[in-house]
């Protein structure tokens, strides 16, 4: 995709300033007509890394197990060079398992970079603002009510996190819907969803009550290619929708009135990108469970890595914003990477990816909330 190049780029809180990156970052290739494509080198190369990263942790993570399997023979069997017991244990026990958290990952981390530049706050996270504590309410009440199958589970978890999501904006709405507006009523929303869960699962049986508990940990366990297709299909179709946005998404972060004067739909992008972002994380939600802290960390350090610009939106353009394929390689990464490593630390099975997020999720959130508070913004 290719884009007319201005003069003058804009700091997110300025219109019409010089572009603060120097030549060091930011490449122009120059086409006919008068057409460019400006490339932030240094964005290109930190999602070229975590790509590389989060895949090499991929190939990692299908060799490891009861049966282990080299990285050179993982390789051969996935391009249909493998013996028969390497075809089934690749195939079809631990490739859907890796493919399930790179795709959470990416719909976790992209989600997560939605809400925080919708809210224009970094704790705009689906964690804090409580939609996956609205999807695993719609889980439990699958689990407990009606002991449902995985499927029905799956389908629960998904309405639960867009009923949560629905009442999140509508309590949120003011004349629009406003940054630090959504993050009070979300965890408001968030505490009172919490409740409601405890509350399910002291009417639940031993059976039911445990089957929930392990749910709601957050895990990779039993994935398959049922999983796979339904969150792979969404993904691809959320992807090119958000990322058509993105430049409205971005002008955003100037303000609504500057953004208004821009030519920006104001109200319409914001409504687009956060029910794009409730769908990324319902879905992610329904297929792993409610795995901690990915969508929170993960566009933060896509932000840190990337600054001073990041790539986002059409034409790999670099500006300053919500760093949306950063974001998604990061969480992809993230995930697959604390999956290996719960497996190497305590053998496979036996403790859950969410666990592992949760803790560093945490050590994370508070560093987070210090920084603010350093800062004066908290």
């Amino acid at each position: 995709m290719t884009t007319r190049t201005p003069t003058t780029t804009g700091d997110p809180g300025s219109a019409g300033t010089p572009a603060t990156a120097g030549p060091r970052t930011a490449r122009a290739l120059r086409g006919p007509g008068g057409l460019s494509l400006r490339i932030d080198v240094r964005a290109c190369v930190v999602v070229a890394a975590l790509l590389a990263a989060a895949l090499t942790a991929g190939v990692v993570l299908i060799g490891t197990g009861d049966f282990p399997i080299p990285a050179s023979e993982v390789l051969r069997t996935l391009v249909g060079r493998g013996d028969h017991g390497q075809e089934f244990i690749v195939r079809e026990l631990r490739l859907p398992r890796v493919l399930v958290g790179l795709l959470v990952g990416a719909c976790l981390g992209l989600g997560g970079a939605l809400f925080q530049s919708v809210s224009r706050n970094p704790l705009g996270s689906p964690d804090v603002l409580g939609l996956s504590q609205g999807a695993t309410a719609g889980a439990l009440t699958v689990i407990v009510l009606f002991s449902g199958s995985a499927g029905a589970v799956t389908l629960g978890a998904l309405a639960g996190g867009l009923v949560t999501g629905l009442a999140i904006h509508l309590l949120a709405w003011k004349r629009g819907v406003h940054g630090y507006r959504l993050v009070l009523v979300g965890i408001g929303v968030s505490a009172v969803v919490t409740a409601v869960n405890g509350y399910i699962i002291t009417k639940a049986d031993f059976v039911d009550a445990a089957r929930a508990v392990v749910w709601m940990t957050g895990s990779l366990n039993g994935r398959d290619w049922t999983q796979v297709w339904p969150l792979l299909a969404l993904f691809a179709v959320l992807l090119p929708l958000v990322l058509a946005n993105a430049r409205g998404l971005r002008m955003l972060e100037m303000g609504d009135d500057l953004s208004r004067a821009l030519g920006v739909r104001v109200e319409r992008v914001r409504l687009l990108m956060t029910a794009a972002a409730v769908l990324l994380t319902s879905a992610a939600t329904a297929a792993a469970g409610p795995v901690a802290f990915v969508a929170l960390t993960a566009p933060q350090l896509a932000r840190r890595l990337t600054l001073p610009r990041c790539l986002n939106g059409a034409g790999g353009a670099p500006m300053p914003g919500p760093n949306l394929v950063p974001s998604l390689c990061m969480g992809a990464a993230l995930l697959v990477t604390a999956d290996w490593a719960s497996q190497r630390a305590f053998g496979a099975d036996q403790l859950p990816v969410g666990v592992v997020t949760g803790v560093l999720g945490g050590i994370h959130l508070l560093w987070l909330l210090v920084t603010e508070r350093r800062a004066g913004r908290i």
